[in-house]
């Protein structure tokens, strides 16, 4: 250190009071003036050993990050094909509960994908910092990137933790789901379909609603990074929700409504139904609105809170009321005979007896008509399969009377002409 002094100081010497140019050296001066052109000249020992372990700090450093890298890049290929395994053995199981679980590791997995990107980056940006700081030259880089990029990191911090945060709810959602249906005798034949329509509804109303609190979280955690002050800020939105809440009174009835809608477990995604004049196949249902298709393809959007007799043509089982016309000069016997063995033989058949539920009621002659005698049938079902079977029903009990001879009859009317 003392050379170093030396040099610096002679240098400063040497700039600011140049030597005469025609002066008398004494013995004394020019072994002054020799030792300071040494210490100027030749590197010094220790500088160098402090750039050496420096750059060996610095190559250290390089290798524990690729090191680290390669680790959680391997631990991630690993969990992935352990999930690969696990997806591939449940995906020809078609239950409810199956997919639910389906469903649960994809959200575990994107939560374990974003954070191993997370820590990658983590790794190489602090690594590459940590190197910045070893050097003087690039100290003052080091200081700049970390000014600069400050408020950048933290929002992208809190950003993809939302993210994160959202994604394994919705895990926590399935899983909790799941449970309930594996802890209970629920996943019989008869409910499995509609057990299936519910658990959809229920998980993405539920999967909304917490999607947007933990926005709304993420937002405010946001502004406190770019150092706002919300408390004025959350006292302004309670004022200003107060005044859309008065405002918008229709909308909270509908959100009243549907959430009321769903708990009640009224009708779900996937089932048939009418509302007052309209009708059809629920394609949407959220807390605000019911959108639903009708026979011609129409999308009619229905609010909530006009939701007020709803007929559900497919909960939990359905039915097909059948009423088959049989001539009056036919064997009435027979003809129910007939009609029974059609629908105990179809019931029985491999193709179609897990779409009825029970064997096909007969009820007998329901009335006369100008068609002939009318005997009604029920064939209970299960959801939105009633119209399958009874067209089935239908073809199947058309050959079989046409065979027996027994015919179903046009509309007929007998005129009485008399004499006055």
């Amino acid at each position: 250190m003392l050379v170093q002094f030396l040099a610096i100081t002679g240098s400063m010497i040497i700039s600011i009071a140049p030597i005469p140019k025609a002066t008398t050296q004494t013995p004394e001066n020019l072994h002054k003036t020799a030792f300071i052109k040494t210490a100027l000249t030749q590197p010094q020992p220790e500088t160098q050993t402090q750039f050496f372990q420096q750059v060996g700090i610095a190559t250290a450093s390089t290798i524990t990050m690729m090191i680290m890298s390669w680790g959680v890049r391997r631990f991630q290929k690993r969990l992935s094909n352990n999930l690969l395994k696990s997806f591939e053995s449940n995906s020809l199981d078609d239950q409810p509960i199956t997919k639910l679980i389906n469903q649960q590791q994809q959200h575990l997995q994107e939560v374990k994908t974003r954070l191993f990107q997370l820590a990658q980056a983590g790794i190489w940006v602090s690594g590459n910092l940590i190197i910045l700081g070893l050097f003087p030259a690039t100290q003052a880089l080091q200081i700049g990137i970390l000014t600069i990029a400050k408020i950048p990191i933290k929002l992208i911090i809190v950003g993809v933790g939302t993210y994160v945060i959202v994604r394994f709810t919705y895990a926590i959602i399935d899983h909790f789901t799941s449970t309930i249906i594996s802890g209970g005798a629920l996943l019989t034949p008869e409910t499995s379909e509609r057990l299936q329509l519910r658990i959809s509804t229920f998980s993405g109303v539920t999967k909304s609603i917490t999607t947007i609190i933990w926005v709304g979280a993420g937002i405010l955690m946001s502004l406190i990074a770019l150092g706002i002050n919300i408390v004025p800020l959350l006292a302004g939105a309670g004022l200003v929700g107060v005044a859309i809440s008065l405002a918008s009174q229709n909308l909270i009835k509908d959100a009243i409504n549907g959430f009321l809608i769903i708990f009640e477990d009224q009708y779900a995604l996937g089932d048939m139904i009418t509302v007052g004049s309209v009708g059809g196949l629920v394609e949407k249902l959220n807390l605000r609105m019911t959108q639903v298709r009708d026979s011609e393809g129409r999308l009619i959007t229905i609010p909530n809170s006009e939701v007020k007799i709803v007929a559900n043509l497919s909960s939990r089982w359905s039915r097909a009321d059948l009423s088959i016309p049989i001539s009056y000069q036919a064997d009435v016997d027979k003809a129910l005979q007939l009609i029974e063995n059609v629908g105990l033989e179809m019931s029985q058949d491999p193709e179609w007896q897990h779409q009825i539920l029970e064997k096909p009621n007969v009820l007998g002659v329901e009335h006369f008509s100008d068609r002939g005698v009318m005997i009604r049938v029920l064939i209970k079902t299960q959801p939105l399969k009633q119209w399958a079977v009874a067209r089935e029903y239908r073809r199947r009990l058309k050959i079989s009377l046409d065979a027996a001879g027994i015919y179903i009859p046009v509309p007929q009317q007998a005129n009485w002409v008399t004499d006055f």
